[in-house]
């Protein structure tokens, strides 16, 4: 069973066939499970037979009779005019039911309980979490001396800059060889202009082929160069002086720092010290 929605125009023909089928005739279009007709309105359901129905009744009747009242003139008849902005019917959702008895007494239960819960952590807060430090105190004299965050931050961004220096630098040279290569070339190829096609272009390969082997030896000379200057660099000396020195004075009441700055002169042996090395 197919359920519409009751348009103006439905509204209008039900009206119309009460008034002219009478009642009896109108209850038995509400048998079977059929919606109710009695108060027709906007809205309201009306299956799609009981609408067939009453279309067919009153085209009957109108070929019949050939009623010309204004009533029976204002009233359409065909199922097509009947159907037309009608939509499928949706009923209202069914209303929420009440809650019973035991549900709002535990409803009621557990809030308090929550209440009761909520008042005791705000007079007895929780503890808060332990550190490391708070744990074990003793630990943060061995870290007196340690290195920084800052300063394993500041060694990524100095190994970061040096990476792209040393990736500026191979583009720069790869784009300097390749100009070269070109450059040679063309200039081959102007050079030999009253040559043969095939001599010219064989001449101009030959020749950027020539620069490109010289281009490359030369940078590998450059790359052995700075390679045995590191070398050299290592093997000398390194020299470190003392400039100041703290001196902790153990206590368990009371701990004195002194700083003593010591000038260092290049020839006293027991402020320096010598390592092999590059200094960093």
């Amino acid at each position: 069973m197919v359920l519409l929605t009751m348009t103006p125009s439905i509204v209008a023909a039900v009206k119309h066939y009460q008034a002219v089928a009478g009642p009896e005739q109108t209850q038995k279009l509400q048998l079977g499970g059929e919606p109710q007709l009695n108060d027709p309105e906007p809205g309201k359901p009306i299956s799609h037979a009981q609408l067939i129905d009453i279309s067919d009744f009153l085209k009957a009747r109108a070929a019949q009779h050939d009623d010309d009242s204004a009533e029976a003139a204002s009233t359409p008849s065909a199922l097509n005019h009947l159907l037309r902005g009608s939509r499928i019917y949706v009923p209202p959702p069914p209303p929420k039911p009440e809650p019973s008895n035991e549900y709002k007494q535990l409803m009621a239960r557990l809030r308090k309980e929550e209440e009761a819960r909520a008042y005791d952590r705000m007079l007895n807060p929780p503890q808060p979490t332990e550190t490391f430090g708070q744990r074990f105190p003793a630990s943060n004299a061995a870290n007196l001396f340690a290195a920084r965050p800052m300063d394993s931050y500041a060694s990524n961004d100095e190994d970061d800059e040096v990476t792209y220096a040393d990736i500026n630098r191979q583009v720069a040279l790869i784009i300097n060889v390749l100009v070269s290569i070109i450059a040679c070339s063309c200039a081959i190829w102007m050079a030999a202009r009253y040559w043969s096609t095939p001599a010219r272009l064989a001449l101009s390969m030959t020749g950027s082929t020539v620069v490109a082997v010289a281009e490359v030896v030369i940078y590998m000379g450059y790359l052995r160069k700075i390679k045995e200057a590191k070398v050299e660099e290592k093997k000398k000396p390194e020299v470190k002086e003392v400039a100041e020195t703290w001196v902790i004075e153990g206590g368990s009441e009371k701990k004195s720092i002194a700083i003593q700055n010591t000038a260092v002169a290049s020839d006293e042996a027991d402020t320096v010290r010598q390592r092999k090395g590059k200094q960093k």
